[in-house]
């Protein structure tokens, strides 16, 4: 016959083992998603992505007349003296603010495998990136208008044929002299990641109307400081938002992300880092 107390500690002992075993089920049950899946979602399905980069540009061209008839007009910083007279010219990013390459990362994700610069060539090979929505239109608008187009691209300089591929696929014409695509390495320039020096060259030969991309790099220096000097960078420069800065929604990277971690960081220290900014409370 089994005592009081033998029978009490039995029962602790069992739920001893139900909490175990609970916790257990609970462990096997949590989902281990892909980083940016729930990203690339929004932007491959959900009507509010594509409404917002119709939106983006069709304000961008709204603001072509208005940018057109100022000659004191400009939006790069870059841009100094007596550039009234200049020639008018847009300047926008290429990855994420005019070309979607969503299919890519749709295939390190069913491939359970992260970016590389092997695959991502393989991407740049194919030179069948589609345009976001909006983008098309707007670049003709300009160009129907007399207005000079660029693209700022961190794509490397031996890219540059099969990036100018792919945008002529999608029915763009481009210039080659000038130059249309600025790539990052670009020969004789050497042009580096941070675009200011491009953004300067073109506005020392043009009057620049609108930025258009999908980071904050695309328009300032500094954007790949701390989230909080980021912060005060956009709101420092918030008068030009929606006037002659135009900012593509990207969910996916950026140096909003890598703002989160060092560089140099592993995997799975930049997903630590990353875990430590979550906010739990207001």
């Amino acid at each position: 016959m089994i005592s009081g107390a033998a029978s009490s500690s039995i029962l602790r002992r069992v739920l001893a083992a139900l909490c175990i075993l609970t916790a257990c089920t609970a462990c096997a049950e949590r989902r281990e998603t892909h980083e940016v899946l729930n990203a690339l979602l929004w932007m491959q399905t959900s009507a509010e992505y594509r409404t917002l980069t119709t939106l983006t540009y069709r304000q961008a061209t709204a603001a072509l007349d208005l940018a057109l008839g100022d000659k004191a007009w400009t939006a790069a910083l870059e841009q100094e003296g007596n550039f009234q007279d200049l020639p008018p010219a847009v300047v926008l990013d290429l990855d994420e603010t005019v070309l979607d390459n969503q299919p890519f990362d749709g295939r390190l994700i069913k491939d359970g495998t992260r970016f590389t610069s092997s695959r991502w060539e393989e991407w740049v090979n194919e030179a069948d990136a589609r345009a976001l929505p909006g983008s098309l239109e707007f670049i003709t608008e300009a160009q129907r208008r007399g207005i000079a187009v660029f693209f700022i691209t961190n794509r490397r300089a031996k890219h540059e044929a099969l990036t100018r591929r792919n945008l002529e696929r999608l029915g763009l014409t481009l210039s080659t002299e000038p130059d249309a695509v600025l790539s990052e390495g670009e020969a004789p320039f050497d042009w580096p990641s941070d675009k200011s020096s491009r953004r300067r060259y073109l506005a020392e030969r043009y009057r620049i109307l609108l930025l258009i991309g999908d980071d904050l790099r695309d328009f300032v220096v500094g954007a790949q400081d701390t989230p909080e000097a980021r912060m005060a960078l956009a709101q420092h420069h918030r008068a030009r938002w929606g006037v002659s800065w135009f900012l593509i929604p990207n969910p996916m990277y950026g140096t909003w992300e890598t703002a989160l971690f060092p560089t140099g960081s592993s995997d799975n220290e930049a997903l630590a880092a990353k875990r430590a900014w979550v906010r739990e409370r207001p």
